[in-house]
Formats: structure tokens, sequence, C-alpha cells
């Protein structure tokens, strides 16, 4: 085909072939590379429609490259990514404070890099590895859940982490382990909650899962958020989540695991144990007994603009997890 010149472009305005084929060959490089990777974190300003003032949280240069290299999500037929800014600022995390906004405004200073979390109880390679160790052999991903507050509020969440099922295979349980048990760091010195004289629970903070249910492939470990790393009041550097279970059962800033033979005693159930359960499973037919389970407030949500649906079983995800609770009484055992 003849290409004519347009007689408004001088010729030495025109990019010569063999320079036009190096730029071509260079971003071939850099693609099949993954250089180009190393754009995600702006990248993800577009993606995720995020405010360009909204605060960042990269987390330290060794988690950074596996969070950039973390597979990208399916999203959730039908459900939008809850806005960033409500992720970030809506959180109920009281070793700073009762207020949902306490943990961004008091979390800042919470030191999470070096991070150390002991591995103990029923598994034979017991020990203290450094996040960093634990990271290494496992390929992070995104994972796109819904979180349900057993307070009756909701959010859609791009997490970014693993599988704790690849993680607990390492360690090797042993026949007796039966229960996973997680426990929250506990140091007053940075967690205001902790030593506030209006607590009403008895620290470290400290959550448990059935084996099954830790070992189900919907559970995962969490190390980031919305392309990044968590930030401090969302449970950095490292978090639970079980997304068919309220939101208290992914316990935050975890710095213990271990693994038993009965089942642990986790802080909601031992505080008031007619009002959380062990085993917290979303039940819209089964009440909180203060306030009615049945629908939630998908945030954002305002008086004048209420955003107000239906709740669903096992929080939408009964399908993969309602065999696990087969022949149990849901409204006993919740």
């Amino acid at each position: 085909m003849l290409i004519k010149q347009a007689p408004d472009i001088a010729s030495s305005e025109i990019t010569p072939e063999s320079v036009y084929r190096q730029r071509r060959q260079f971003i071939k490089a850099l693609l099949a590379g993954g250089a180009l990777m190393a754009a995600r974190p702006a990248l993800a300003l577009d993606r995720y429609s995020l405010g360009r003032d909204e605060k960042r949280y990269p987390g330290p240069g060794w988690l950074q490259s596996q969070l950039r290299a973390a597979k990208v999500g399916a999203p959730i037929a039908g459900e939008s990514l809850t806005p960033y800014g409500h992720v970030i600022g809506h959180n109920n995390f009281y070793e700073f404070g009762l207020g949902k906004e306490d943990p961004k405004a008091k979390a800042q200073g919470l030191n999470t890099d070096p991070w150390k979390v002991e591995i103990s109880g029923e598994v034979a390679k017991p020990g203290t590895y450094t996040l960093e160790d634990l990271l290494k052999p496992h390929a992070l991903e995104e994972r796109v859940y819904r979180l349900r507050c057993v307070e009756a509020w909701s959010m859609v969440i791009p997490w970014i982490g693993f599988s704790l099922a690849d993680l607990i295979k390492r360690f090797e349980p042993t026949g007796n382990a039966k229960y996973v048990e997680f426990t929250t760091l506990h140091d007053p010195s940075q967690m205001p909650g902790q030593r506030s004289f209006f607590s009403t629970l008895d620290w470290p903070y400290v959550e448990g899962l059935r084996m099954d249910e830790a070992m189900h492939p919907l559970t995962i470990l969490a190390v980031g958020v919305y392309g990044d790393a968590l930030p401090p009041q969302n449970g950095a550097p490292l978090r639970l989540v079980v997304p068919w279970k309220y939101g208290f059962k992914s316990i935050k800033s975890i710095v213990r695991i271990r693994f038993t033979e009965q089942m642990p005693e986790v802080t909601w159930n031992q505080t008031a144990p007619r009002e959380y359960g062990f085993y917290a499973n979303v039940n819209p037919e089964v009440d909180h007994p203060r306030w009615s389970q049945a629908t939630e407030r998908r945030l954002p949500s305002s008086l004048f603009s209420p955003n107000i649906i239906d709740t669903r079983k096992f929080n939408g995800y009964a399908d993969q997890v309602a065999h696990l609770y087969s022949g149990m009484d849901l409204r006993k055992w919740f």
C-alpha cells in the first residue's frame, strides 16, 4: 500500500523507521518482563476511582513488588466496590477506640515493619516467623469479597492476600489440630483502646475457626486492599478474612496462630455469649438480641440516601460453605 507524506510535516519531524521499531521492541520487552507493573499503584487510582487526595498505604518496600504482582480478582456480579474512603475510614478496631473514625485517627503510628507471627500448638513445625518469611512462598491474589458487620452494615472490598489453607499446610498440623486460634497484637503503648478505662474487652483480642473453615478456599490472610498494603486501621500488616462470617471473626494485626484440639475461647463470645456465637455465620434468620439481621446498610448509606438491602444467608456464599454446617442447628450454633 502506498503511503503519501502529508505536505505540512517536515521530513525532520518524521520518526525514522528504525527508531520506531526499536521503541516497539522496547515496549514489548517491558511488558514481557513485567517492568510496567511498577506503575500499578498509580494505575490503581484510575482503576478503583480513588480520590487523588486520599492517603495511600504502599507498605514496606519488600511487600510492594508482591502486591503489584498480585493476580487481579474477578468482580462480584451486580455489586459495586465500596468507595475507598469508606473502607479506610469506617472501621471497628477497638484497640484504637470505640468510634468508627477512631482507628483511622489513632492507628497511623502503629509500627508494622518488622512484624513477627508465632506459630504454635499442634503442628510439626512451630516457630516465630517474620511476615516476609511467611509470605515468601505464596503468590498474592486479589479477592473481591462482601464484608457484613454484625452491626448490620456492609461493604464490598478488594482484598489482596493468600490462602490460609496453603499457610496451614506448610506447618503440618497434627491429627489433634481441630481448631485454629488467632491473636491480635497486645501493645497498649501503641493501641490506646487497650489502656482505655471504658474498654469492656479482655486483651489481647482472640478469634478462632474450626479446621475445616480455616482450610476452606474462601478463607484468606490479607496483607493488602485496593492495590496497596493494608492501612493500620484495617488490620495491618496481616488480617484474617472469612467472607461468610460477621466481620468480627476477621481478626486484625495477627501476631500468633495456634493450633488446638479444643474450641478456643474467643473474645466476643466470652464477653457476651448471648449476643456473639463462636461461629458467627451471617444468618438473616437469627437476629442479634438488640436488632434484626434481616437487612443491612450497604455503605455508603445515609439518612437521606439510605441503601438498605436484604441480608443473604452466609453473606451470599451459601453455595460454597453451607455443607460445612450440615446437620447443625444454626440457631443454637450461631
